[in-house]
């Protein structure tokens, strides 16, 4: 019997594509592959990482049909890759598995960056291999293939970036594809994603990490006090600042132009309200709370906000 799936998506009578290939098995690879798995969105799964030790724990999971030692393996005859690692090692696995591609594959990737992610990938891909790229919006702190789970794009966006030219068929599959796992889709040029991303999602987590380094910093408060009075405020906020490392390194280099230009706009504006607060303008200072609460009811109410446990449920 089947299990039953907690993603709340319609399982597909008949599969998309064929066969779906997976490149790197951490939180969003191991979701694809139980959401493609629960919902009939390929017909064979397979999977493939650089780290034995995580292959063997997809395996453990049964993730998917077959785990492969090879990316190379890993991508033979599949109609769909998807490269799930770092924005910056994509072009060096893209470079790895060209020769395996079959004609007329689609290749994406799940990046928080896209405009280098295209410089990078699109080299090596050769004619007749279409290039979606595409950024699934969702994802909690945690890494690793026990972190996925399927109903992790719920609900969620995912953009898709294809370049000029891109073939209108793969472009169209690649959309029902994250709309199978019960994504909403939206297209965009690589450049105007990056510009996007950079204030929604790059800056508060570079935020996040600062914040956390200047609590650690201080001499005047223990680390024991941050802990224990860690109330919803500073550990609520600095949640994401326990996301995987490797990968946010690689959203900043490669996203820099983006990030420096919001970086800037941001100590701008906070420098008013640093002034606002040392000379007591008190206006200034309610005025600001009062517009910037008013986004972030918009942002709840669009529904781009999950409760904690739906957050972590494993399917």
């Amino acid at each position: 019997m089947t299990a039953p799936t907690e993603s709340f998506a319609p399982r597909r009578e008949e599969p998309i594509f064929g066969r779906l290939a997976i490149i790197g098995i951490g939180l969003i690879g191991s979701s694809i592959a139980h959401a493609a798995k629960d919902l009939n969105l390929a017909g064979r799964i397979v999977l493939s990482d650089r780290d034995e030790g995580v292959r063997a724990r997809a395996r453990e999971l049964d993730l998917g049909h077959e785990v492969a030692e090879t990316v190379q393996a890993a991508v033979s005859g599949a109609d769909l890759v998807i490269l799930c690692v770092p924005v910056g090692a994509c072009g060096a696995v893209a470079g790895e598995i060209a020769s395996a591609l079959k004609p007329g594959a689609i290749v994406s990737d799940v990046g928080s960056v896209k405009n280098a992610v295209v410089e990078a990938v699109a080299p090596h891909l050769p004619v007749g291999v279409h290039f979606v790229p595409a950024h699934p919006v969702a994802g909690t702190e945690n890494s690793g293939p026990d972190a996925g789970f399927a109903s992790l794009f719920l609900n969620r966006w995912c953009i898709l970036t294809p370049p000029d030219g891109s073939d209108d068929g793969a472009v169209s599959r690649t959309r029902h594809f994250w709309e199978g796992t019960g994504a909403l889709v939206e297209e965009m040029s690589a450049q105007h994603h990056d510009l996007v991303l950079a204030v929604t999602s790059h800056l508060p987590h570079l935020i996040a990490y600062n914040i956390v380094g200047t609590a650690e910093d201080l001499e005047a408060v223990t680390q024991s006090e941050v802990i224990k009075f860690s109330a919803g405020g500073f550990r609520d906020f600095t949640r994401i600042a326990a996301s995987d490392p490797t990968m946010w390194r690689d959203v900043f280099l490669h996203n820099k132009e983006a990030v420096l230009e919001m970086l800037g706009r941001f100590s701008e504006d906070l420098s008013v309200l640093t002034r606002a607060i040392r000379f007591g303008d008190g206006e200034t200072l309610h005025k600001h709370f009062t517009r910037t609460r008013a986004i972030r009811r918009g942002i709840v109410a669009l529904g781009q906000e999950k409760p904690e446990t739906e957050k972590l449920r494993k399917t």
